[in-house]
């Protein structure tokens, strides 16, 4: 039994005891009986007073536990976010231009130290590219990276989309938008297909979401970066929507899709990861399914989203495989993927569908 439920027990014993002395004062009064237990409410009441004077005092500890600084964590260096950043696959152009931005603020940190003119830092970025190309994992990574180059307080991101910052009813975006800022201040904020903002009419209150932007990104440029995310066209026509857009959104970073092959590298990362290994057969027809998909609708497939989706499938379609079989099963049988278990998993993408969910439900 925990404190809260001890007291709610004392509490209830007195509220008895209190019943019962009543009942026997008008005992006496009514038939002269003396009062016997005189004094019984004593015990119970007493004992509820210690019992909050001992949560209090835990409460106290706590509290005091709460403030002392915690043990020291081994800070994280440029150079580890460095070897993350290399470790991924593909992004090859992404990474160039990552490691460009941070030698210009490197750079800029020196000058100023040394008392020379150096530019205003203006980190907020435009990230173009289809679904699952990296750009939130990125973003991620660049939060963590201008903390440890002391442009930012905090290091961490806050993504939002349309749904997070407009709301429904005239002055509550602006209030709805603030308080997404303040949760970013010291990091930053990504706004994902950031042209829904722009794109509904000029009635629209995700106008007034944009000019609440505007304005925290001119109040809070020491500490406060913003990147915006989306497809490359609507991307650019939220730029030329608004000349404030323009003006404080002035670096620009494509992300590319992925190759077959480095779709093909993420699958067995996965695989790998997740302590499962893809039989011959099923790596033919992985790099079949791959291909097919880059070259028929990448953007549709989501890139490495596509691949998560397609390994999360095709263990799913192992573990039907395996229950059903009836064997004694091994750790190697447990590890193996199959070219059916790929198979299953492709059948299951393609029928992800609002029809084919409605047609499967019919029957």
């Amino acid at each position: 039994m925990d404190r809260k439920d001890e007291i709610i027990q004392l509490q209830n014993e007195v509220m008895q005891d209190l019943l019962q002395s009543q009942m026997r004062a008008l005992t006496k009064d009514l038939w002269g009986i003396g009062d016997e237990n005189q004094g019984q409410t004593e015990l119970p009441a007493r004992m509820m007073k210690e019992a909050e004077k001992r949560e209090q005092t835990e409460k106290e500890k706590a509290n005091q536990a709460s403030v002392q600084p915690a043990a020291e964590e081994k800070s994280e260096t440029l150079e580890d976010i460095r070897k993350e950043l290399g470790n991924c696959i593909g992004l090859d152009s992404v990474k160039q231009e990552v490691e460009s931005l941070i030698n210009w603020v490197t750079v800029c940190k020196m000058r100023k130290e040394q008392g020379l003119p150096a530019p205003e830092l203006s980190l907020h970025t435009v990230f173009s590219g289809n679904p699952g190309t990296g750009k939130t994992m990125i973003a991620r990574m660049m939060a963590r990276i201008y903390k440890v180059l002391g442009v930012l307080s905090r290091g961490h991101l806050v993504e939002v989309d349309r749904a997070g910052l407009v709301a429904g009813y005239v002055g509550q975006t602006a209030e709805k938008t603030k308080n997404v800022i303040d949760k970013a201040l010291g990091g930053v904020l990504f706004i994902d297909e950031a042209y829904a903002l722009t794109n509904r009419g000029e009635n629209d209150y995700g106008q007034e979401a944009v000019d609440t932007l505007l304005k925290a990104m001119e109040d809070n440029r020491e500490n406060l970066v913003v990147i915006v995310a989306g497809y490359m066209e609507p991307m650019q026509e939220f730029l030329h929507s608004n000349p404030g857009l323009e003006s404080r959104f002035n670096r620009f970073i494509h992300f590319p899709d992925y190759s077959v092959d480095e779709m093909t590298a993420i699958f067995d990362m996965r695989c790998s990861q997740g302590g499962y290994t893809l039989d011959v057969e099923g790596q033919a027809e992985l790099k079949r399914i791959l291909e097919e998909k880059s070259r028929e609708d990448i953007k549709g497939f989501g890139n490495a989203r596509g691949v998560r989706n397609l390994f999360e499938k095709a263990i799913a379609e192992q573990a039907n495989r395996l229950a059903s079989s009836g064997e004694k099963l091994t750790k190697e049988m447990l590890m193996l993927l199959t070219k059916a278990d790929v198979l299953g998993a492709e059948n299951q993408l393609d029928g992800d569908d609002l029809e084919e969910i409605a047609k499967k439900s019919s029957r």
